[in-house]
């Protein structure tokens, strides 16, 4: 799609030349720093920084156009030859987003939303992974889960080299940290199909409660287009409720037997794998049933698939074509990645983010692993978790203690309380106690305690949020020769 094409989707006002009106942009970019030759810029006002003020760098390093606010431009009374090369709108962010909108409109193929409290990306990766089967699939990157990530994500159907019609389905991720946001997200997407995966307790700093976190959550079901579908975890109270909120939608829903739900898919004869290698369990639909080898561990990686698999359903694969493709999934990355390192040290790299629910869940998988030596957790501080955060830290350290774990490293802020919890004794249980429960104040820390007395064939979990960059914890395992013989 070229320049004057774009600029009539998105309302923007542009006197290009006509030979640089019909160029296509190589890609979309806000960062100036990461501009190359024939990029898009767009123009971006920050909290701290405008991107107004590097509109002329962008050019001078190469950017086919830009797309600005008048005003906001530092020439904005003179800009001479410079107006020949911009698109003016009156909004870069929302501009941007009538694009997308009309955009997908326009394309007119399936789009699936994605979100849950925890798990939304392995989620939305199982699900392209799974509709690879029907075609290329246009799915989030990163942490492009925003309205801006959204529609980042979509300009890589509009850049050079690329036609939209080369993908045959979208798979979007959808984040929040306000209400109203997954409904801003789905009005631009409308999409065909939306998962809600689980009701957590991550974001309560911006909600306070887990009725408010559902509350913003459900606007993926109200976002779905008419007579669409909606899949929903049966084992979530407050997510299959959300059944009442339409009657016009087909609803398709997951669960894990033994957790109390009646749901249209089902896992049933669950089992962990040996040193954590995989899950294995039988998948029930009503397009026949399969036995699922899935290469990541723990129930709620299953449940994770089963998301995926209701989309799968949703558009019409059977049971054997899912475990087919489920059976050759990849862990996302620091999302329960599993690294085998020289010395027969198991680490699982859980890195990328972290909430109450997701630590128990990762924690109860790893006692439950076979064929291991020590079972060590390393759990970072759990941010953006309000005034309950200290409360639920507490719990979380109580609840470990709970589980087979032999060794317990809490690192930053909070997480010390999550030790101190671990450490106590209480009636009917002894808690991790001695030197198998300690504080690290950050990543390296951690590192170091690791480091001096780590086991060959310790299976070790990490997992915090990613303001405690425990990504430099497992890059220091990583990178470290460890001894092949037990420490004493």
């Amino acid at each position: 799609m070229n320049l004057r094409q774009i600029a009539r989707l998105c309302g923007a006002s542009e006197s290009l030349p006509d030979n640089l009106a019909g160029t296509e942009p190589a890609a979309f970019r806000f960062d100036s720093r990461e501009v190359a030759p024939g990029d898009l810029f767009l123009a971006l006002p920050g909290e701290s920084v405008d991107g107004h003020h590097f509109v002329e760098r962008a050019l001078e390093r190469g950017a086919c156009s830009a797309m600005v606010v008048h005003h906001r431009l530092p020439s904005a009374r003179h800009p001479g030859e410079l107006a020949r090369r911009l698109l003016f709108v009156e909004n870069t962010a929302c501009a941007l987003q009538q694009l997308t909108s009309r955009m997908l409109a326009t394309w007119g193929r399936p789009v699936i939303g994605i979100t849950g409290s925890a798990g939304k990306t392995t989620m939305k990766d199982l699900t392209a992974h799974l509709l690879g089967a029907r075609g290329p699939v246009l799915a989030t990157t990163g942490n492009y889960n925003t309205p801006l990530g959204l529609s980042m994500t979509v300009s890589r159907m509009i850049c050079a080299g690329v036609e939209p019609d080369h993908f045959a389905l979208a798979v979007l991720e959808m984040g929040m940290s306000s209400y109203g946001e997954i409904a801003r997200l789905t009005n631009i997407a409308n999409p065909l199909i939306g998962v809600v995966g689980n009701v957590g307790k991550a974001h309560l700093e911006f909600f306070g409660s887990q009725e408010g976190i559902a509350r913003a959550k459900a606007e993926m079901v109200d976002g779905i287009r008419p007579g669409g579908t909606a899949v929903l975890n049966a084992d979530d109270p407050r997510v299959i409720d959300m059944r009442r909120r339409r009657d016009d939608l087909r609803y398709i829903t997951f669960g894990i037997e033994g957790m109390g739900s009646s749901p249209d898919l089902l896992a049933s004869d669950l089992a962990i794998e040996d040193n954590l290698a995989g899950s294995r369990f039988r998948l029930r639909t009503p397009a026949g049933e399969a036995d699922v080898r899935l290469p990541l561990p723990g129930r709620h990686n299953v449940s994770n698939a089963l998301a995926a698999a209701g989309v799968g359903i949703a558009l019409g694969m059977t049971a054997a074509e899912i475990a087919e493709r489920l059976a050759t999934a990849a862990p996302s990355r620091r999302r329960g990645e599993v690294h085998r390192l020289a010395n027969g040290v198991t680490l699982i790299d859980d890195s990328y983010n972290s909430n109450p629910a997701a630590l128990l869940e990762a924690v109860q998988t790893l006692a439950a692993a076979t064929g291991t030596g020590r079972r060590i957790v390393v759990a970072g501080e759990m941010l953006e978790l309000g005034e309950d955060g200290p409360a639920l830290h507490r719990e979380c350290g109580r609840r470990i203690a709970d589980y087979a774990i032999d060794r317990l490293i809490g690192v930053r802020g909070l997480a010390k309380l999550m030790v101190e919890a671990a450490s106590e004794v209480r009636s009917g249980a002894s808690g991790i106690s001695g030197e198998r429960a300690t504080f690290a104040e950050d990543a390296e820390k951690a590192a170091e305690q690791l480091l001096s007395e780590i086991r060959a064939g310790d299976l070790i979990l990490v997992k915090g949020s990613r303001g405690v960059r425990l990504e430099r914890l497992v890059e220091r395992l990583r990178s470290v020769p460890l001894a092949t013989d037990p420490v004493e």
